[in-house]
């Protein structure tokens, strides 16, 4: 009852206050994560030059940081923005797309984490396994799962370590800001199997964390609704409609999220 409270208080926070997420992220999912921030009820920004990040970040309720098509200059933006959001006491969500996959990537996530301080690191299990120090095949963006025991035991580990909410996307979700630990038991394959749903979810998170002052219960609720509206628009398709239908119901399902959704619907238990 307590947790179906506090969902309510940000969802309907996020409709009221339609908070600012400013988006440096990467070309391949920009617009679908600038739709999802509209249709949950925020204002998305997606500014990415060096000369004017921190303009923008100031403007803002949360900053996600997408290092999804990684450069020098966006690398620049990403500290520029981190910083000037620390600064200001903004939410700051970091999506580390594709840690693991080259040094390069690797070397800037590790810049980011030493000089910007996080409220949310959401990624899948490669990429949380590479930032913990155990090494992972990464192919491309995918996801090489493991165990939902030893992601509990990662997620709370790295949230001590680096003092911020771990969320690991995956078929089950685990989440701990290394005090709290939870598992959220909802969502359908079809989710893993459209480009940028994690992306999106991060977007969510962010737009979550920009009315909610404690960050794992921002990260509860951005991975709750992402789930949930991939199972109800799961139930809307029809036999001959494929992955192009599910992405508009996807929309449609966020756009109409509501309250009774979440209290009828998630599955959460803390550990």
């Amino acid at each position: 009852m307590e947790l179906n409270s506090k969902f309510s208080d940000i969802i309907y926070s996020v409709k009221d206050k339609k908070p600012l997420i400013h988006h440096i992220t990467n070309y391949v999912t920009a617009n679908d994560c600038a739709n999802i921030v509209l249709a949950f009820g925020g204002r998305p920004v997606m500014a990415d030059s060096p000369l004017e990040v921190e303009e923008f970040t100031s403007m803002a309720s949360a900053l996600v940081i997408n290092t999804g098509t990684l450069s020098k200059e966006k690398l620049d933006s990403f500290l520029l923005a981190g910083k000037k959001a620390n600064e200001l006491g903004i939410p700051v969500v970091l999506d580390p797309v594709g840690v693991g996959a080259s040094n390069f990537r690797n070397n800037a996530v590790n810049k980011i984490l030493k000089e910007v301080k996080l409220s949310v690191l959401r990624g899948n299990m490669s990429e949380i396994k590479n930032i913990y120090g155990i090494k992972t095949f990464t192919r491309g963006v995918d996801s090489l799962e493991g165990s939902v025991e030893e992601g509990q035991e990662i997620s709370k580990e790295l949230a001590k370590r680096l003092n911020t909410t771990v969320a690991i996307s995956g078929k089950v979700d685990i989440i701990s800001n290394g005090d709290k630990t939870y598992t959220l038991h909802n969502g359908c394959e079809e989710l893993l199997n459209l480009t940028g749903t994690g992306c999106m979810t991060s977007s969510l998170i962010a737009c979550c964390c920009g009315v909610e002052g404690e960050s794992i219960y921002g990260a509860i609720a951005g991975l709750s609704i992402m789930s949930i509206s991939g199972e109800k628009a799961l139930s809307l398709l029809k036999a001959e409609q494929g992955l192009g239908s599910f992405r508009v119901y996807l929309i449609d399902s966020v756009s109409n999220f509501s309250t009774e959704d979440f209290n009828k619907r998630s599955k959460i238990n803390e550990i």
